[in-house]
């Protein structure tokens, strides 16, 4: 079940840049390593109601109703252009220090939360992607594929952290430099704006 194939697939999805890894990666960078922590785990949480509706069959009426799909999409697109929007007009200093400045650990859970909630792709992707690794002959298919969404979680975790600490690392050098913030920051937002297009653009 829980095969190499699974195991570097699962590795090559996570790595992949997305929305969960451009915040990671901004949030270490202007609020620092603990604050990338939180939303690593804002964002590996924000897998499982998708997990859970793969595993509950949920995913087949998401992948068959368009109303369905359409509406989560634009939900998920509304708010990347909301942080997108967020981080534009942001003119606050970066925090220093591995202190989380404003913002407060929940706040960047449920921010992180939310981009992988508002996203259907997640729900369909899921869908295709775990059965494939499930036995067909396995006599209790559902606990294989509440052991491989788990490995997955895991997964994701973890590659989201050592993203996290590695835009943390190259901090120093941001600090010193408002030019080198406001390219950031702006970068950041254009990033949102770019995955809220490529959503919207998406079909099922």
């Amino acid at each position: 079940m829980i095969t190499p194939e699974f195991l570097i697939t699962s590795l090559v999805v996570v790595l992949i840049p997305g929305t969960g890894v451009v915040y990671t990666v901004s949030t270490g960078l202007t609020r620092g390593r603990r604050a990338s922590i939180y939303a690593a785990i804002g964002c590996t949480a924000g897998i499982l109601p998708h997990l859970l509706a793969t595993v509950l069959g949920l995913a087949a009426v998401m992948h068959t109703s368009a109303l369905a799909f359409q509406v989560l999409k634009f939900s998920g697109v509304a708010y990347l252009f909301y942080l997108a929007v967020a981080t534009w007009r942001d003119r606050s200093a970066f925090a220093v220090d591995g202190s989380m400045s404003k913002v407060s650990a929940t706040g960047l859970v449920v921010k992180a939360l939310l981009l992988n909630i508002l996203n259907p792709k997640l729900t369909i992707f899921f869908l295709a992607f775990l059965p494939q690794f499930v036995d067909p002959a396995s006599t209790q298919p559902l606990a294989d594929l509440l052991i491989l969404s788990g490995v997955f979680m895991a997964m994701t975790f973890v590659v989201f952290v050592i993203y996290g600490f590695l835009a943390h690392a190259f901090r120093r050098l941001v600090m010193e430099s408002a030019r080198v913030q406001s390219v950031l920051r702006y970068g950041f937002s254009a990033a949102f704006v770019a995955l809220g297009a490529r959503l919207a653009a998406s079909e099922r």
